[in-house]
């Protein structure tokens, strides 16, 4: 029973930072959680030293727990990894198409779209990041399935953080394109676009920009002459 609220409270927290719902650098108090779950504090402390073993949550010493909040570095370093992970995954998964895993990942692209288009952010940006899961899991790779989804909940905090525009629709349209590669059974093409998809997810991130902080103290420290003018939004 105990294990099982533990990884409720793991899973629906994860969700929630992946569908955006919790901001980088809020913080998880502990008794609210606990009240919020209807379980004892012991469980919440546990699910959240989980998570910070997934780094998800940052759990700091007489402050409490806190959504992570990733460095520009760490970003950089999690787009990479999904490079060598992903590519390698997109060869077995030509190599293992069949016509129903195929029709699989066209429904699963047809959920995305249809989430896009009611411009439903939370439902979009998890059906987004999962059809990359849904690969692994339909060729029977349940281990890599758990790997990409830890990744993909640190790339959701990031690009929460850094995304300077949302690439929502152009991210769905290479999804439907990739599946049509791997339906022809091309593995070179197919490699190909997903190292282009994946390029186009970090570029759409604005990893120069100073991310806003909850440090009030830190934010109001900024030189005057380093201030950004204002711009007129067209």
């Amino acid at each position: 029973m105990e294990a099982s609220s533990t990884d409720r409270i793991v899973q629906e927290l994860t969700d929630a930072i992946v569908a955006h719902r919790l901001q980088p650098g809020a913080r998880l108090v502990e008794q609210t959680l606990a009240t919020h779950f209807g379980v004892s504090r012991t469980l919440v402390r546990q699910a959240l030293f989980l998570l910070s073993q997934k780094r998800l949550v940052t759990l700091e010493p007489a402050r409490g727990a806190f959504v992570a909040s990733p460095s520009v570095a760490e970003a950089r370093q999690v787009f990479a990894v999904r490079r060598m992970l992903e590519l390698e995954l997109t060869r077995a998964f030509v190599r293992a198409a069949t016509p129903e895993r195929i029709q699989a990942l066209r429904e699963h692209v047809a959920r995305e779209q249809a989430a896009v288009a009611r411009e439903d952010v939370a439902n979009r940006t998890e059906l987004l990041g999962d059809f990359h899961v849904r690969m692994a899991e339909l060729i029977g790779n349940p281990v890599l399935a758990e790997v990409l989804r830890d990744l993909l909940a640190r790339c959701a905090i990031a690009t929460l953080m850094y995304q300077s525009t949302t690439a929502a629709h152009d991210s769905s349209a290479e999804h439907a394109e990739l599946v049509e590669c791997f339906a022809a059974g091309d593995v070179t093409r197919a490699v190909r676009l997903m190292r282009a998809h994946l390029d186009h997810v970090e570029s759409g991130l604005n990893l120069e920009h100073p991310v806003p902080t909850f440090d009030i103290a830190k934010a109001l420290a900024q030189p005057r002459a380093a201030r950004p003018t204002a711009r007129r939004l067209a």
